[in-house]
């Protein structure tokens, strides 16, 4: 018993030692502390709110650049499928052929691309091929005039831009 009256009365003389060391201004933050402190947790959270909507931003630009190689790789790859005649008589339009497309690529009823298909019988000598060219451009690029497109691909973000050769 006496052993725990002298273990409260240590307890009761902590808390009456603590009591005057906090009323003496021996703890806690002043003002200006928390206010620096508060500042500095603030920039960084701006800067990470900065970084993360910067990401976000590429997220959406390397998305559009992959559905365009996409949409450029598909036309070549088809376009691989026809033969000679086919290539040399491309587009045909009663088979629904166009070498100037506008894309809605998930189907939403919104397009987001317009591909340009350009089909030339090859200048290489002995060669039975055709050099074909394949862009694909954002979506505010469909009032533009198609050689204007074919001239400055640059001039109107080209997202895809894709010059191979087809033999036969």
């Amino acid at each position: 018993m006496r052993s725990v009256i002298f273990m409260v009365r240590k307890a009761r003389e902590k808390m009456q030692a603590n009591r005057k060391a906090s009323a003496s201004g021996q703890e806690g933050f002043t003002l200006i502390e928390v206010i620096i402190s508060l500042a500095l947790v603030t920039v960084v959270f701006v800067s990470l709110a900065q970084l993360f909507t910067l990401s976000v931003m590429q997220n959406l630009r390397s998305n559009e650049m992959s559905n365009a190689i996409f949409l450029a790789q598909q036309q070549i790859d088809y376009l691989r499928t026809l033969t000679i005649d086919e290539l040399g008589n491309f587009p045909t339009v009663n088979i629904g052929e166009s070498n100037d497309e506008l894309i809605d690529i998930n189907q939403d009823g919104t397009q987001d691309f317009r591909r340009l298909t350009v089909v030339t019988p090859s200048q290489v000598a002995n060669t039975a091929g055709f050099d074909v060219l394949v862009m694909v451009f954002p979506i505010f690029a469909r009032n533009v005039a198609w050689d204007q497109l074919i001239a400055n691909p640059d001039k109107y973000r080209v997202r895809a831009y894709v010059h191979t050769i087809i033999t036969r």
